[in-house]
This record gives C-alpha cells, structure tokens and sequence, in this order.
C-alpha cells in the first residue's frame, strides 16, 4: 500500500495547489477547509513551507479516540472515515499527533489525507510522491524454484531407404 509523503517539501512555494485538487477532486468541494493536506509556513512568504497530512500512524491515535466506529484502521497505515458515523466531537482532530485532521468550521465534520495520491499531479515542483507504506510486511521472497532443463532435442525419425 502506498501513502502521500512530502518527500521535497524544499521545492515548495506554498501555491496550495495540492490542497484545492484533494477537495476538489476527493470531497467534490473547492474549499481549503475540506482539504485532506494543507501547506503551512514555517514563518517565511516564499520558503519554509511545510505539509501537513496524515502520517499514516500504524496504530492510528485518531481512530483509537473515536468513540462512534467513524475512523477505522487501514491495513497499512492511515484510516478509512466513514462520515456518517461522524458525531463532530473533534475527538480524532485532539488525538493527532501532527495536526493532520481538519475540522470543517461550518459543518464540523473531519478531513483527513486518504493517500489516494490525486494531489501529487498538481503540485508543480513534484514536492509530494506515494511512497510503500513502512507499516507494510515485505513481500515474501520467491521460492527456490527447481533449475530449468533445457528441452530435449526432438528425435529424427529414421529415414527409409
């Protein structure tokens, strides 16, 4: 399984491109408030920028805290949100470790990075990638199969005469 990293954040320029493609293209909004990755400055206007998404945290701080089932933990890392289970308690935002769980101020209701990767094609300088999950077990190594044999040469038929 892959999750979203920020693997250049260097490169950033803070156009939150990234953010208006998640709520567009994943919450069918055009806001920054229903965006499951943010950029924030780390003080500077053009540089020291810094994305904030989920971690994908294996066990997930905020699907523990959630007291109604709504978050619920991926195989790899990360969680799945089912909003409908969602009683806007603002228990998952609080467990964060990174601040990665946006409140919806009109609605109250949680955003969180999925790492589906529809942002990655948006960001002009390639500042954010999926990379294979570090909670994920290797694939099993191949079996020792048996060396090949060569096939054998078809036999001639004897000629007559």
């Amino acid at each position: 399984m892959k999750i979203l990293r920020a693997t250049r954040i260097e490169r950033c320029i803070g156009c939150q491109s990234c953010s208006l493609a998640c709520a567009r293209l994943v919450h069918q909004k055009i806001s920054w408030s229903t965006a499951g990755i943010r950029i924030v400055s780390s003080g500077g206007i053009s540089t020291g920028f810094e994305a904030r998404a989920c971690l994908a945290c294996d066990p997930a701080p905020c699907a523990r805290a959630c007291p109604t089932g709504a978050y619920t933990q991926r195989r790899s890392g990360g969680v799945k949100v089912d909003k409908s289970l969602c009683i806007a308690c603002g228990a998952c935002a609080e467990a964060c470790p990174v601040d990665a769980i946006f409140i919806e101020p009109e609605t109250r209701l949680p955003y969180v990075c999925i790492h589906c990767g529809r942002c990655v094609p948006f960001c002009p300088l390639g500042c954010l990638e999926l990379i294979d999950s570090p909670h994920e077990d290797p694939a099993p190594a191949p079996s020792e199969a048996a060396p090949e044999t060569a096939p054998a040469a078809p036999q001639e038929a004897p000629h007559a005469g």
